[in-house]
């Protein structure tokens, strides 16, 4: 039976593509017929085959179904293809611009957003105006802009006088003292008008910056330093005009009695800088009426590194203040006038007075000896801090500001208010750098200061052309004739050595060939005949100084037209104190500096230095492997920080 049954079953048959299309073909033909009917109904045949009718439905209901399926897909397609775009086109937008073809955001323009009464040809300027009126001009000051082409000035003082003639005197008088200010230079302002915009102007052009909590503003002239009169007359008598950065900035710093760190360049005028406030602090002190009062010591002190600066010091602070009584006591080594040098200290000390100005080792000694006391030191005031570091007398500047009492220190809260009725102590430090050791001083000693800068620090003078020479042993002195040949009678020159001995060969090598009158200074020599080296070179005697080190800071010399390396030095901040000799008090200088294959561990930093300064660089000296890498460093690795700090935090 059921072998029966299978037989009647139609066998499958295999259809090539061909047929299947075109019975796809018929099927949608039939399926158009079908919806036609449907839509316009016909009734039946009248003899109608069930089993062909069920065939075709199954077939209609196959077609239908891959119908669907097929729209399904390609709609789902199109989907996946239009989110593709959207977001290439999002892509293209956020990094490309966007599209050019996309058309710009059509804006309105103003004829289009409001509508006159008149029209675009009638003349308007004359309306309701008489025959002889003008037409309206563009009125001057309206809202924010001016008439582009005309002197802003003119364009104001127009105004002024149009307001003059509506509204009088007062009126026109009114804006011009609101209006006109607006584009006057802060050296054309009082100090009460200056706006904040103008003392950021002030600080730019004189390269002045600060580090610390309220900061005063710097003084523009000493008419506004709040100096005495006593004080600014003796400013004017030593020929200071204009005030110097530093100055600007330290001296009403100096006045609140704040701590102050100051590093400048060298020849900046760092010495008017701590003495002006130091000596208007004393001149309020109540003078000793006592020899016991006048045992209690003074009440400031300077520490310089060398009995030459020391003694420039002293010179600066006597002349400065000359009429105010104030008694100024150098105390430094090296004096031989047949009298025991501390005993005559001693009683200078004993006679008593109000500033002492001394080295660091020499002050000790007598604080040791108990022939000077610092009860009543509170201003005290470190001079080329980093250059006694590097002398080694750290120790001996802790010993003497240890000598001073402890309670005369600020607290190192700065919101705390000070006791008016106390003594605090007043601590300045002036640099032309600020290296490690010197910022570790500062920590202990100062409180709460204000860092005040000027140009870069441990920088030449910019008013110094730099001029570096590669050269061989043998032609450094053919050189060095031939500059001081060119150099004349009349100009003077510093040429520097590393050693005593180089010193006195050199100068005796000079003053044979007849090109200068030349003379030596160096430690070796006796403190009278250094003081006569330098007196000579200073009025005129001689023309060249040959020297060490020794004269490389501190020493004014004025006018010092050039400076000779003959041997370079081992550090480049002494690099920088040497040529900072010349090119002082806003004057230009000139520094040769004759460069061999012995100094390369100056090449890195000196290259740097040049490089900053716009000075040409020598091939030589560009090309050698010494100056591409900082020496201590590693190949291949980041260079280390610099050992230097220029700047307390």
């Amino acid at each position: 039976m059921k072998r029966t049954l299978d037989a009647a079953e139609p066998s499958p048959v295999f259809l090539s593509r061909e047929k299947r299309q075109r019975l796809a073909l018929e099927r949608r033909h039939a399926a158009v017929a079908d919806q036609r009917r449907s839509a316009h109904p016909t009734p039946p045949p009248p003899h109608h085959d069930s089993s062909l009718s069920r065939r075709d439905c199954q077939d209609r209901h196959r077609d239908r179904r891959d119908r669907d399926r097929d729209r399904d897909g390609r709609e789902k397609d199109r989907a996946v293809e239009r989110a593709r775009e959207k977001e290439l086109e999002a892509i293209r937008e956020q990094y490309l611009g966007g599209s050019k073809d996309k058309k710009p955001k059509t804006v309105a323009k103003p004829r289009d957003r409001f509508r006159f009464d008149w029209a675009s040809t009638d003349d308007t300027s004359r309306v309701d105006a008489g025959d002889n009126q003008p037409p309206h001009a563009a009125l001057l000051l309206y809202g924010r802009g001016f008439l582009a082409g005309i002197d802003r000035r003119e364009q104001k003082k127009a105004a002024a006088a149009a307001l003059h003639r509506e509204a009088g005197d007062g009126a026109a008088a009114t804006y011009d003292a609101l209006d006109m200010r607006v584009d006057r230079h802060w050296t054309d302002k009082r100090a009460e008008e200056m706006t904040e915009r103008d003392w950021r102007i002030l600080r730019e052009d004189f390269g002045i910056s600060y580090n610390g909590s309220r900061v005063p503003r710097p003084m523009r002239s000493w008419s506004e330093s709040g100096l005495g009169a006593d004080l600014l007359r003796n400013v004017d008598r030593a020929g200071y005009r204009k005030p110097t950065p530093i100055q600007m900035a330290a001296v009403p710093l100096g006045l609140q009695r704040r701590d102050v760190i100051g590093v400048a360049q060298t020849g900046s005028g760092k010495t008017a800088a701590f003495v002006l406030p130091m000596l208007a602090y004393v001149a309020r002190m109540p003078r000793p009426t006592s020899h016991s009062e006048a045992d209690e010591g003074p009440y400031a002190l300077v520490l310089a590194p060398t009995r030459e600066l020391a003694q420039q010091i002293e010179r600066e602070t006597v002349k400065l203040a000359a009429c105010l009584g104030i008694r100024v006591v150098s105390i430094v080594g090296g004096k031989s006038d047949g009298q025991s040098t501390i005993q005559k200290q001693a009683s200078m000390l004993e006679r008593g007075c109000e500033v002492i100005v001394a080295t660091p080792g020499r002050l000790l000694d007598c604080l040791d000896s108990r022939y000077a006391v610092l009860n009543r030191c509170s201003y005290v005031v470190l001079d080329e801090a980093d250059r006694m570091i590097d002398m080694g007398f750290e120790p001996q500047v802790v010993g003497v500001l240890d000598a001073m009492p402890s309670s005369h220190l600020k607290p190192e809260n700065a919101d705390e208010e000070l006791d008016e009725a106390r003594t605090f102590r007043t601590t300045h430090m002036f640099s032309a750098t600020m290296p490690p050791a010197v910022e570790r001083l500062a920590r202990k000693y100062l409180r709460n200061p204000v860092v005040v800068t000027v140009g870069s620090a441990g920088k030449a003078a910019d008013l110094v052309t730099q001029s570096v020479v590669m050269v061989k042993v043998q032609e450094k002195m053919p050189r060095l004739k031939r500059i001081l040949a060119d150099l004349g009678k009349d100009r003077t020159a510093i040429v520097f050595c590393n050693t005593k001995n180089s010193v006195e060969k050199l100068t005796h090598d000079v003053e044979n060939a007849g090109l200068c009158r030349a003379t030596a200074l160096h430690g070796g020599k006796s403190q009278d005949e250094r003081k006569a080296s330098l007196d000579g070179f200073r009025n005129g005697r001689f023309n060249v100084l040959v020297a060490t080190d020794l004269a490389a800071r501190g020493i004014d010399v004025p006018e010092v037209a050039h400076v000779i390396n003959y041997e370079m030095p081992s550090s480049i901040d002494l690099y920088t104190h040497r040529i900072g000799r010349t090119g002082r008090a806003g004057k230009k200088g000139l520094s040769t500096s004759f460069l061999t294959m012995e100094n390369t561990d100056i090449f890195f930093d000196l290259k740097q230095m040049l490089v900053q300064s716009n000075s040409p660089v020598p091939p030589e000296l560009a090309r050698h492997e010494a100056s591409k890498l900082k020496p201590g460093s590693l190949p291949g690795r980041p260079p280390r920080r610099n050992g230097t700090v220029h700047a307390y935090h």
